[in-house]
């Protein structure tokens, strides 16, 4: 499985479930790599969405603990072990964890990449990935060149488990 996401040199990823900083290019890469895939994300991580809809061309899984929570186009499940069982369906490289922080969490031990955009910058934030360049159990594989978004410096990093 994947985890795709954007950390300031913090780690940090949102402030009041918002990104902190939307990068056109980032978002280009976001569209890249999950069309056509997969999609995990919290219920809060999905009402940042537009109208607080599913992503389009993707399968997406919303996990929420309200068992009565539904959400046209998605599949809803309600605990770990239950998203587990609804992955089994599909590819594990066509899995990817799009957040937010707690989902990230939760489902970092069942990932073996982790897409992540650098941002050069430490912005103002209450939820974060955790960090992996203190993780042993990861190691980056690829990097692009250092990209710049006005005055924002960013880089795609690859890192997977060893």
């Amino acid at each position: 499985m994947n985890m795709i996401v954007a950390v300031d040199n913090n780690w940090a990823i949102g402030l009041r479930n918002q990104l902190l900083v939307r990068i056109p290019n980032d978002q280009k890469h976001f569209r890249m790599e999950t069309t056509g895939k997969v999609v995990v994300l919290g219920r809060r991580t999905l009402e940042t969405f537009p109208q607080g809809l599913p992503l389009k061309n993707r399968t997406n899984i919303i996990l929420s603990t309200d068992h009565h929570y539904q959400v046209k186009d998605a599949i809803v499940v309600h605990s770990i072990p239950e998203l587990l069982e609804e992955l089994k369906k599909y590819n594990d490289d066509d899995v990817y964890i799009i957040g937010g922080e707690s989902v990230y969490r939760q489902m970092l031990p069942y990932c073996s990449v982790a897409h992540v955009t650098k941002i050069d910058r430490e912005y103002q934030a209450d939820s974060y990935f955790p960090n992996l360049d203190k993780d042993a159990a990861w190691r980056v594989t690829a990097e692009s060149d250092e990209q710049t978004y006005f005055d924002i410096p960013y880089v795609f990093m690859k890192y997977e488990r060893i």
